[in-house]
């Protein structure tokens, strides 16, 4: 046999030995869905309040790996949309013009006034609201996103979305942009 014919038969064969070894690779090591998806949806608050536009966070989620806005979650606030615009490698966004326009509110429920029928428990994404059935309910303010979607289930109409007194605890600090200071050290401490 020539030394050309010999070379093809092994040539070949290693392209077979490999392609076997990448598809049994492929079929092994193979990732379901988009894992960024999965890193963003874990940075999101898990409210699923559609405050963003979306139904929930894993649509809002898929909606950044596919190149949409990063600044569409209010209940997050600066800190989530800085951490996403950490993982996705972007700029920083100023949060989006409905959140800048309104202020923050949280839920209120007027304790007289509540049946107990749970229908804003059940409503609420993020279990701020407290009570059980038959008796009076309230909400735990720092758990509390403002997402609105306990008020309309409420069949008698005793729950305000009350603005949020601006206090240290409250504001939204922009972590990123306060200057850190170098402290030099005294080489004689």
């Amino acid at each position: 046999m020539s030394s050309i014919v010999i070379a093809v038969i092994v040539l070949t064969i290693l392209a077979l030995v490999f392609g076997v070894l990448l598809g049994f690779a492929a079929e092994k090591f193979k990732v379901e869905g988009n894992p960024l998806i999965d890193q963003v949806e874990a940075l999101l608050p898990q409210t699923q309040c559609g405050q963003c536009g979306y139904p929930g966070c894993k649509p809002y989620a898929e909606a950044i790996a596919n190149g949409d806005s990063i600044n569409k979650c209010p209940p997050g606030g600066t800190a989530t949309m800085e951490k996403i615009a950490d993982l996705m490698g972007v700029d920083p966004e100023p949060l989006n013009a409905v959140e800048q326009v309104q202020e923050k509110k949280v839920a209120y429920i007027r304790e007289e006034e509540c049946i107990g029928c749970t229908k804003c428990i059940q409503a609420c994404p993020v279990d701020a609201i407290l009570g059980s059935g038959k008796l009076m309910h309230t909400v735990i303010m720092d758990y509390c996103t403002g997402c609105d979607l306990c008020v309309a289930p409420c069949p008698v109409d005793c729950i305000d979305m009350l603005p949020i007194q601006q206090t240290t605890r409250t504001w939204d600090w922009q972590l990123n942009s306060i200057p850190v200071k170098q402290v030099q050290e005294d080489p004689q401490c």
